[in-house]
């Protein structure tokens, strides 16, 4: 009984909280995507990419090769994941159009 009357009270002022919210002006900017994803190809992911091969040199270095060869598997299939996301990213659109007409 008493957590239904305060999942109410805060229901109730949650929705007095949003009507007190700015609105977005029409036209408005939004976030510039280019240069987000810019950084990120420029500067997370060559780090990441050193980390995983520090990563590797270590692991080959301690003698667990097929532990190195998987990882190296797994990495490369992520890669090409990740590469097929940003051509859907990019062409995604026209391949819409290209079988939805």
């Amino acid at each position: 009984m008493i957590a239904t009357g305060l999942a109410q009270a805060a229901w109730q002022h949650a929705g007095a909280l949003m009507e007190l919210a700015p609105t977005p002006a029409p036209g408005g900017n939004g976030v510039n995507t280019d240069k987000v994803l810019g950084f990120f190809v420029k500067n997370i992911v060559p780090i990441l990419l050193a980390a995983l091969g520090v990563i590797f040199i270590g692991r080959a270095g301690k003698g667990e090769m097929s532990k190195v060869m998987t990882s190296s598997a797994i990495a490369i299939v992520g890669l090409l994941f990740i590469a097929g996301a940003g051509a859907f990213f990019f062409f995604g659109e026209y391949l819409v159009n290209l079988i939805f007409g």
